[in-house]
């Protein structure tokens, strides 16, 4: 489980609570099961089967043990004579047999362990060979999501945080889901805040990656969490903020009536948190079901004295104690418990029942008839077996009867505080924060009596806001209960202690709350080299963090008082509603489809399959009747090859694809995500180009990146290549995708921050491009002196060196070195002058597709040798020179600018055109240009020559070594052509020498004599054979 005091580890600074971590983990493993148990067990207000057996047992016991301890009739002996006498309570404990909640402990040890590993990793790579800096051009970025702008307390917090992180360097942005009067606050002081009107999780369109970390509120801001669930947002920091108890109720029924998705639908969002904040030791307790390790406290929050001052000025105390059966002159006692339920608090509120005993005669000495003393016991739940309890150890202690009741717990306890003359905590449990009923006690202006445990002591001050006593001597608290209680009325002296405490409670550990959330986000967040760290915490003005923001809520009118469970609950069957509603309709959906499908469609479908079955089996005879010439395995196997291809073809022609046929341009919009499909165009000139195939946009014609370069198919790859990655992606056998004269390229962060194409802007990039007016130029409109990162609009190797932790030109120097294959001691670097332009960023540009091809051949050599500089110690550790800390993007920062520098020094045009308007303004003229460019080391000659180098190594040697290059493209040189040119002349040579061996076996064939012809004789004809025979004796006669 995860939760800890306010003063959490430094990652700059061996923190004390570091060097105690010993301690701390021996409470956090030893403690847990059990705390577990106690939260699983005790904490809730319905009790099933088991509990009722364990609750009359202990019951039992309690009774057995005032049987044998406590004395037959209190009244029989004086009071101040038993008081002194404390040691039945040490006694007690040491039979055992009782749980006094010593394991009710909750410890971060997860979350200390997590701070304490990246402080030694942050630690470990400042000690690296290559120095690090920070460049501190600009503020934290922080975004606060609130569920509404309603009041509240949490606002109350939420502003006085928020004016606190200012003053040490935070910059902050408000969103809120909905519109209230807090609005007026937020403006006040200066922080803007923008409504979210589609609070979707798809229809959300925030960049979230503007910012350093995101501050949630509310379990009502749960839509927020949805949207952070979603690529590229699942690695900003969050930090959810939590104070409602009701999903911690609501969730024993999701469990137990079988709601598994509701239960995972809150489960993923709490496990999406980085952490979990709540401002007491309680919460997390009860909310251990959704525990992933990320719980944490930061005790401090003004929802006490918020809620004691709504609910005084919604009701009137005299009403309430009417309402409530006491009479106006009733003085009225109020017995507190811990909220943790163990079975040794019966017996601690027993003891603090026997010393209050003596004290009944004051209020029974003018009428004895009525009973003006109340004693209401907060503790538990309102089971019968409890109240039992009470009734058996009243009357065993001499109390009159109906004088002492029990209240569960989760009644409303604004009201019997509100109507209590003093409050007495009967709980002897040491905690890890203040009590919340006893500042809440002290906000409604009574007076409190607790005994001397440390947390209370810290802010209790004996005889000044309040009474302490003793634990282990119980008998000293009915001389302190004499001195707070004079004739049956609060002393004068009780009267001052709780007009003292009143004053001092409203602002109850703000300090902690303000410390312990700074300390937090130094250790959550990770900042990029070009952000400023915060301020230490000691730097805040003592008017920001003593005391909460009132003031600024003075003039804002409160409405009627609503509690805050209340609108949670409300919320809470929202939630269930719609998931409900979603099972239901699917469910239904499901159901029809089986419907529809009748027996007339099962008959149709048989008579159509036969059919069909019936044709093929014809096709088949028929074909076995012709002469079906299939040439060699060779011709079968490039025949397949070109169907495939065809077919490929055929299926990327869609709609989009033919309305791109006759545009000279298309621009390529690269995302990574779900969360990024709000920003992308859905028209023709526009393309998405998916780097993930699980995260593209259904319906849309979006190029699958991942099946064009299965290089991005690996997660290490797709990072720190990022849009780059698209790069490759697009070139690789670019004419199968891209027919277009000019590409282009585009960053949906572009369109976040309003700097895309208009459409003057594109109509006027258009003309141009049709136009050539600027020939072969790149064009350009997100501008670097522009730039958020750059506020002081640094020149071009600065800014690199900015951002990426001062050793961009390191960096930039040795690949390049690495790539031109020169000595050692080469350090040079291509100089980008100063001469009044600007430089491109984010990637959004166009250019001829010709040009794009030799960048791209010249990215390919460039990444190369830088991964092959960074790869073993950033695959291994997480690090590299080029970030502070641990950074799966590593060296993508330094291809963001690349492009500038081939464009430069390979003397292109570089146009800036202006999203708004379409003007264009040439940048870096040409005529400025010489004597600085490197032409012969960017020309297409010398890149192509390399680029058939690195090819003929690959395709000759066939090393075996990790090699990036060849995976990020087509591996093609002269030899390949020659070689398949060869292949195909071998080929066909032994296909005719084949053909010539067939015909000179066959005429070398023997062949077999004829021996001769059979002939059939005629048959015998009579009629025929006596007309011959006739005519022939005819002749001889004559």
């Amino acid at each position: 489980m995860g939760s800890v005091d306010a003063q959490i580890p430094s990652k700059r600074s061996a923190h004390p609570l570091l060097r105690s971590s010993s301690r701390s983990e021996r409470h956090s493993f030893s403690h847990r099961s059990r705390s577990s148990r106690l939260a699983r067990f005790l904490l809730f207000e319905k009790v099933d089967y088991l509990q009722w057996v364990c609750t009359v047992a202990v019951f039992c016991f309690v009774v057995i043990l005032f049987q044998m301890f406590l004395p037959g009739s209190v009244t029989e002996k004086s009071g101040l004579a038993n008081a002194g006498n404390g040691g039945d309570f040490a006694a007690l404990k040491e039979l055992g047999g009782l749980d006094f909640g010593e394991g009710v402990r909750f410890e971060p040890s997860k979350l200390l362990e997590k701070f304490r590993k990246e402080s030694r990793a942050v630690n470990s790579s400042s000690m690296s060979s290559r120095l690090r800096s920070r460049a501190a051009l600009r503020r934290p970025q922080l975004a606060l999501v609130l569920a509404d702008l309603s009041m509240g307390p949490c606002h109350l917090l939420m502003t006085s945080v928020v004016l606190s992180l200012r003053e040490i360097g935070y910059s902050i942005q408000v969103y809120a889901l909905e519109d209230g009067p807090v609005h007026v606050v937020w403006r006040r002081i200066g922080v803007p805040v923008i409504i979210v009107q589609n609070k979707t999780r798809s229809g959300v369109a925030i960049d979230w990656l503007n910012y350093d970390g995101v501050l949630v509120n509310s379990l009502e801001a749960r839509d927020i969490i949805s949207c952070l669930l979603q690529e590229p947002f699942k690695s900003i920091p969050v930090i959810w903020t939590i104070h409602e108890r009701a999903l911690a109720v609501r969730i024993r029924d999701y469990i137990s009536k079988g709601k598994a998705e509701l239960v995972n639908h809150w489960k993923q969002a709490f496990n999406r948190a980085t952490v979990v904040v709540f401002p007491n030791y309680f919460l997390p307790m009860i909310y251990s079901t959704f525990d992933a390790g990320n719980f944490f406290v930061i005790p401090g929050s003004p929802d006490e004295a918020w809620e004691a001052d709504s609910f005084v000025a919604s009701y009137r105390s005299k009403y309430t104690q009417v309402k409530m059966g006491n009479g106006p002159d009733d003085f009225v006692v109020v017995l507190a418990g811990s909220q943790f339920s163990y079975s040794g608090l019966w017996l601690e509120q027993s003891f603090v029942l026997q010393a209050l005993a003596p004290l009944i005669p004051q209020f029974f000495a003018k009428n004895s008839s009525s009973a003006p003393f109340k004693v209401f016991v907060l503790n538990g739940d309102a089971s019968s077996s409890n109240k039992l309890a009470i009734e058996v150890i009243t009357e065993k202690l001499g109390y009159p009867r109906g004088s002492v009741e029990h209240i569960g717990i989760d009644a409303d306890s604004n009201s019997y505080l509100n109507i209590a003359d003093l409050v007495i905590y009967g709980s002897f449990l040491e905690e890890q924060s203040f009590p919340d009923i006893l500042i809440r006690a002290m906000c409604y202006g009574k007076p409190v009596v607790a005994p001397d445990l440390a947390v209370i002591k810290k802010y209790v001050d004996d005889g000044v806001n309040g009474y302490l006593f003793p634990k282990e001597n119980i008998g000293i608290l009915t001389r302190v209960l004499f001195k707070a209680i004079s004739n049956g009325k609060l002393s004068p002296l009780s009267r001052n202690v709780a007009s003292i405490g009143n004053a001092s409670c409203r602002n109850l550990r703000v300090s902690e709350a303000i410390e312990g959330y700074a300390s937090l986000l130094e250790n959550v967040l990770m900042f990029p080299s070009e952000v400023a760290p915060p301020k230490p915490f000691a730097e805040i003005p003592r008017q920001f963090r003593d005391e909460w923001q009132w003031k600024l809520f003075k003039d804002i009118v409160v409405p009627n008082y609503s509690s805050i469970s209340l609108r949670s609950y409300r919320f809470l069957d929202k939630v269930e509603a719609l998931l409900n509603g979603s099972v239901m309709e699917s469910a239904v959906a499901a159901k029809r489809r089986e419907d529809v499908f009748s027996y007339t469609d099962w008959e149709e479908q048989k008579r159509t399959s036969m059919m069909i079955a019936t044709k093929r089996r014809e096709d088949d005879e028929l074909k076995d009747r012709t002469d079906q010439p299939r040439g060699s395995w060779e011709e079968v196997y490039r025949n397949a090859k070109r169907a495939e291809r065809a077919k490929n073809d055929l299926h990327e022609r869609d709609d989009g694809e033919l309305e791109r046929t006759g545009q000279p341009l298309c621009i390529y919009e690269p995302y990574f995500g779900q969360g990024a499909w709000p920003f992308l165009h859905r028209y023709s000139l526009y393309r998405g180009v998916g780097l993930s195939t699980k995260g593209r946009r259904p319906g849309e014609d979006d190029v699958d990146a991942p099946s064009r370069l299965p290089l991005l198919n690996d997660p290490y790859y797709r990072n720190i290549l990022g849009e780059f990655g698209a790069f490759f992606a697009i070139a690789n056998r670019i004419d199968r995708i891209h027919k277009n004269a000019w590409i282009g390229f585009q960053s949906w962060r572009a369109v976040a921050r309003k700097l895309s194409l208009s459409k003057v802007s594109e109509s006027a990039l258009l003309a141009a491009i049709q136009a050539k007016r600027h020939g072969d130029a790149i064009y350009f409109w997100v501008r670097m002196d522009e730039d958020p990162r750059n506020p002081s609009q640094q020149d071009f190797w600065s800014f690199c060196d900015a951002i990426n932790a001062g050793n961009c030109r390191f960096a930039v120097s040795q690949a390049l070195r690495r790539m031109y294959g020169l000595n050692q001691d080469w350090n040079s670097l291509p100089s980008m002058p100063v001469d009044g332009g600007t430089w491109s960023v984010m990637h959004s540009w166009v250019m001829p597709t010709r040009s794009f091809l030799e960048f791209v051949m010249f990215s390919r050599m460039f990444v190369d040798a830088l991964d092959a500089q960074m790869y073993n110690e950033h695959h291994e550790s997480g690090h590299c020179y080029l970030s502070l800390s641990k950074d799966r993007h590593c060296y993508s920062r330094v291809l963001e600018l690349l492009v500038n520098v081939w464009a430069y020094h390979s003397a292109r045009r570089m146009v800036y055109i202006n999203p708004e308007t379409g003007a264009m303004q040439v940048q870096h003229r040409l005529k400025y240009r010489r004597g600085k460019m490197w032409v012969r080391w960017f020309s297409y000659t010398t890149l192509k020559s390399m680029d058939e180098d690195l090819a003929e190594e690959f395709d000759s040697d066939h090393p075996v070594k990790r090699w990036l290059w060849p995976k990020t493209g087509e591996v093609f040189w002269q030899g390949v052509y020659e070689r398949e040119r060869n292949q195909r002349q071998r080929q066909k040579e032994k296909r005719k020498q084949q053909s010539k061996d067939k015909i000179s076996r066959m005429r070398k064939r023997v062949r077999q004599k004829t021996i001769g012809k059979y002939v059939k004789p005629p048959p015998d004809d009579t009629s025929n054979s006596n007309s011959t025979a006739t005519i022939a004796n005819i002749a001889v006669s004559e």
